[in-house]
């Protein structure tokens, strides 16, 4: 458990972190123990990426379908923002955790937006 504004260094690659939130987790490169010190590099660099992945999808979501593009009179309208709405949930917890489950629920979300919005079942060739 990490606990709030403590330093931790790590012993793979010499990074030294302040915590800015405690949390339930270990730091990445505690894991990494014994393995060369670009694994902890590259495993920041996995991370970076999928939040920043999850921040577009976020951004997406909300600027462009929920305030542009879903209008208060379309049909099914609840519906479409129901799953907007629960496709912003996961991307949130994908960016919270590295569960393989998040992103299979995303995935499912999106084709069933998909089906919502074009109104019609995506057929894959």
């Amino acid at each position: 458990m990490t606990e709030k504004l403590q330093v931790y260094k790590c012993e793979v690659c010499g990074n030294i972190v302040e915590m800015v939130h405690e949390g339930k987790g270990e730091l990445v490169c505690v894991r990494l123990r014994g393995q060369k010190p670009g694994n902890c590099n590259q495993r920041v660099r996995w991370v970076m990426n999928k939040e920043d992945h999850a921040n577009e999808l976020q951004h997406i979501v909300s600027q462009y379908f929920m305030t542009q593009r879903i209008k208060l009179d379309t049909e099914k309208y609840s519906q479409k923002l129901s799953v907007l709405h629960k496709m912003l949930v996961y991307a949130m917890k994908c960016k919270q955790t590295t569960d393989l489950s998040h992103i299979s629920m995303l995935q499912s979300l999106l084709k069933e937006f998909q089906n919502l919005y074009f109104d019609h079942s995506y057929k894959e060739q």
